[in-house]
């Protein structure tokens, strides 16, 4: 009997096979990421030896049964790495990235305001959420901007109207992509 209460406190006290094979799909995963990265994230990241030569060797690989055998490999090198910091700072460049496109994707719509029938309205906006904003400016790149694409020319105050709002709005603003812009 007591055998019996041992060997249920055992069980208890391990996972279950499922909640394992989850834990080291999730490694793995992890594994995938760092084979994604460049070497200059790689190397910021400060992995052990061994793990950072399976990663780079990882790369190297072109054939889909290598590559997951070694993707195998490196989610068992993870185990005995502690997951959580290579974790955090990638969903760190993740996030940050994400971030990066938003606000790209924010400026291009503005750009797309300026530039059509709506000019006028969009400027005004834009004068009224960016006061130091070069109203003229903006009004002459878009004006050039429209001509240069009617005309098929070579996109030069298109860019340096994305330029100029990349100057005005700043990089964290708070404001949520599409927000203001109809």
């Amino acid at each position: 009997m007591e055998e019996n209460l041992a060997d249920n406190s055992e069980r208890e006290a391990r996972p279950s096979k499922t909640k394992r094979k989850k834990e080291m799909h999730a490694l793995q995963n992890i594994g995938e990421s760092l084979v994604r990265l460049d070497s200059r994230r790689l190397i910021e990241l400060g992995l052990p030896d061994t793990l950072m030569e399976a990663v780079l060797e990882a790369k190297r690989m072109s054939k889909h049964g290598a590559l997951r055998r070694q993707m195998q490999l490196i989610g068992k090198l993870m185990r005995d790495v502690d997951a959580e910091p290579i974790r955090k700072k990638l969903d760190l460049w993740g996030n940050s990235s994400a971030e990066s496109t938003a606000r790209l994707h924010q400026l291009e719509r503005w750009r797309e305001r300026l530039m059509a029938d709506q000019q006028m309205q969009a400027l005004s906006e834009l004068g009224q959420k960016y006061p130091d904003a070069d109203l003229q400016r903006l009004r002459a790149l878009a004006r050039n901007a429209v001509k240069e694409k009617l005309a098929n020319k070579p996109p030069k105050s298109f860019r340096a109207l994305f330029q100029e709002l990349q100057k005005i709005i700043p990089a964290a603003t708070g404001e949520r992509p599409g927000e203001g812009i109809d």
